[in-house]
């Protein structure tokens, strides 16, 4: 039964579809059901006027499904989301409000900031991965998309709905892959700018993790945006953060302004739980040879040098890269990546901080 299931979601993921990804990557197969040769599957599209424009597609997977060996009848249905909510009636990125105390959202038992110094070095990757191996691991967990200016969490967990505000007060997330996300990206058009000063940055943060009904959770990670600018200071100063890991690959550059973000961390008096090395070799597919395009062993060092915890060495990686794009992060899966992404998680986890 194990194998047919993979056959036909391979039939499935052979199917192209006019926006990019596939009937998989995209996770429109509902209710797939198979038994004596007999399968039976529905395709969910976005909205209905999307469900309208793919009965073409319907025909081609039952067709490709039928054509597998053992497989008798293909019934394929195709169904919609029902209609969106519209966007939240609330005002986001005002100036923030003066408020007493710190900012600690109602159930969340623990918020651990990811940062770097620079962009381009995976931090979002990590986050979202790690929520993604967290909640796999048992915990309940909450990731918020602090990159204000640069939002992807909604990309990388294939999130194309927008998060509602029905009292036009306290703002509903979204839910995918056992993790609850909050982002900008949910309230905006995906090409839509944020051109924001400060002030209005820490308003939507603020609003991000007070407005936001994040319900129980073990664990709220905050993706921060690179650098050590307003995000990050509004956060420390004002919430309770009871650590910061910070991402970098091994080159240079980019130790040279993770160094920056520790030391950031440090003035903000948010202790730095560890470091993560990532891109931190390429295997060849074709020839198995390791190469390390941005040195090696650089994070490792300075973690040693620093005596701060080496929390994870990660390869540069298609399939994690694919994923991302896809909706469907590396740590769902069982393959290498996916455990070690488990095994930070775990790490975590037995050290008490989760």
């Amino acid at each position: 039964m194990d194998k047919m299931k993979s056959a036909v979601e391979g039939a499935l993921a052979r199917i192209g579809l006019p926006t990019g990804g596939n009937l998989i990557s995209k996770d429109m197969i509902r209710a797939l059901t198979i038994q004596d040769g007999v399968v039976r599957f529905v395709i969910e599209a976005p909205n209905p006027d999307i469900a309208r424009k793919m009965e073409p597609i319907r025909q081609t997977a039952e067709a490709a499904v039928a054509a597998l060996p053992g497989v008798s009848v293909v019934h394929a249905a195709l169904t919609a989301h029902a209609a969106q909510p519209k966007a939240p009636s609330l005002k986001v990125g005002g100036h923030a409000k003066p408020q007493d105390g710190v900012m600690k959202p109602a159930g969340v038992k623990t918020v651990i900031a990811i940062g770097s110094g620079k962009g381009g070095v995976g931090k979002s990757t990590v986050s979202s991965n790690l929520a993604v191996a967290l909640a796999r691991a048992g915990k309940s967990v909450g990731l918020l998309d602090g990159d204000i200016h640069g939002p992807s969490q909604p990309r990388m967990f294939g999130l194309t709905r927008r998060a509602s505000a029905p009292d036009g007060k306290t703002i509903e997330p979204l839910h995918a892959h056992g993790v609850t996300l909050m982002s900008i990206g949910s309230m905006l058009a995906e090409d839509k700018a944020v051109v924001w000063r400060g002030p209005m940055l820490m308003g939507a943060l603020q609003q991000m993790i007070m407005q936001v009904n994040w319900g129980e959770l073990d664990v709220l990670l905050v993706d921060l945006p690179p650098g050590t600018g307003d995000v990050q200071l509004s956060l420390c100063q004002k919430s309770e953060v009871a650590g910061a890991i910070v991402v970098s690959t091994p080159q240079d550059v980019a130790l040279l302004d993770a160094r920056k973000a520790l030391d950031a961390f440090a003035a903000l008096k948010t202790p730095v739980l560890g470091l993560v090395e990532n891109m931190a070799v390429f295997t060849c597919p074709h020839c198995g040879t390791d190469s390390h395009i941005f040195g090696h062993g650089g994070v490792a060092q300075e973690a040693e040098k620093l005596g701060i915890p080496l929390l994870a060495q990660l390869p540069i990686d298609l399939d994690t890269r694919l994923g991302g794009d896809g909706g469907t992060p590396i740590a769902l899966g069982e393959g290498p990546m996916a455990q070690a992404y488990a095994q930070l998680a775990a790490r975590l986890i037995e050290g008490g901080v989760v």
